[in-house]
């Protein structure tokens, strides 16, 4: 099998490895096709923010795991190809130079070991830097039981770094990856991430990591309390959530599907632990552990505790100001220095800072009196 012919294995696969982006083709409003290597490039915002066209692929999907909701689990039947490191360095750079990727994001089945698989990853990413002299994007995902060493040789290649948990703790990743280690092989990883961030303080890459939603049973408040604690104790970026979605020939084929909406739900929490300055215990949980699935939790967060005790928009402090639904961290930011050049009376006044003043106008107070329109708003 040629290259082109390995990426297009290879290439989709990576499908269930979220990274912030959108598929060109959806983006395009039509189909991918099967024999069209474009849909293994997939629109995606850098650490910088900067948007680029990535490269997402498998070094290979052989793997000697048998994790119960992986299309790749060890025995299930189904056509595997496996990538040198030397050729798929070509095979990017000719599409780098063809202006067709500008970014690789690698991740691969575990073949032959963890730290085996790392040294394929790392070879991989030393031919792009050193004898093809490319100095753009690179993702590396860190593979289980990945040693100390080859971590920090991946750091200092890659501009992202991420090793999925899949799982947010130990109990419910037995349940889905028996024979993953969730302290031993994975967590201690992302602690070995921030420890070397530490001890050599320069320019490292970021982490992330990623979770399968549904497969395990386990909750919302679960995912989030663990979410919570990687942006707090190791530095993560970014944690992604993958609904759940079943593979034929796998242990969970029967399971039901986890509905997007719930995925949705956990991305717009995330955000208010990361950006928002909320903690996982303020959120809003029903009865279950789980978030609703009808209203994104901001609104839901404001509509119990705001509707009655609105915000003093002239007075409020940045983590008042972000707890109202249609304020951002940037809008909260141009309040601040908006309320030093005089007081803010009118909805008005916060449309013309980008603020989304209608979803905002039922939680707060301009100059101690709701916003005129605040009636007409609710009943919206």
């Amino acid at each position: 099998m040629d290259a082109v012919g390995k990426l297009k294995l290879l290439g989709p696969a990576t499908c269930f490895e979220p990274a912030g982006e959108v598929a060109l083709e959806r983006a395009a409003g039509r189909p991918p096709r099967v024999d069209d290597i474009t849909k293994c490039i997939h629109q995606a915002a850098t650490p910088g923010g900067k948007r680029i066209a990535l490269l997402k692929t498998l070094l290979t999907s052989a793997c000697e795991r048998d994790c119960h909701y992986c299309a790749f689990r060890q025995g299930r039947d189904f056509r595997r190809a496996t990538f040198s490191p030397d050729e798929l360095a070509r095979l990017f750079m000719q599409m780098h130079w063809r202006g067709i990727a500008q970014g690789l994001f690698l991740s691969s089945g575990v073949a032959g070991s963890g730290p085996t698989t790392e040294d394929r990853l790392i070879d991989t990413a030393e031919i792009l830097r050193r004898r093809y002299q490319f100095r753009g994007y690179i993702h590396l995902k860190i593979m289980p039981g990945a040693e100390r060493e080859q971590i920090e040789a991946a750091m200092r290649l890659a501009d992202r770094v991420s090793v999925n948990l899949e799982a947010p703790n130990p109990v419910r990743l037995s349940s889905m990856a028996p024979h993953k280690s969730f302290d031993g092989e994975l967590f201690q990883r992302l602690r070995w991430i921030e420890d070397i961030r530490r001890a050599r303080p320069g320019r490292w890459p970021s982490s992330t990591t990623q979770f399968v939603v549904g497969a395990s049973d386990e909750s919302d408040v679960e995912l989030l309390t663990t979410t919570e604690f990687l942006h707090r104790e190791v530095g993560l970026a970014r944690v992604y959530f993958m609904a759940f979605t079943p593979v034929p020939d796998t242990p969970l084929e029967n399971r039901a599907p986890t509905p997007p909406e719930r995925e949705q739900r956990l991305y717009q929490a995330s955000f208010l632990l990361r950006d928002y300055d909320f903690c996982a215990e303020e959120l809003p949980f029903d009865a279950g552990g789980n978030l609703p699935l009808e209203i994104d939790p901001k609104l839901a967060w404001a509509r119990q505790r705001l509707s009655h005790a609105p915000v003093e928009v002239n007075t409020a402090s940045r983590r008042d100001l972000l707890r109202v639904p249609g304020i951002g961290p940037k809008g909260a930011d141009k309040v601040r220095r908006a309320r030093e050049r005089g007081t803010l009376r009118h909805i008005g006044d916060l449309g013309k800072l980008g603020i989304a003043a209608e979803r905002a106008a039922p939680y707060i107070l301009l100059d101690g009196r709701r916003p005129a329109r605040q009636l007409s708003l609710w009943s919206a």
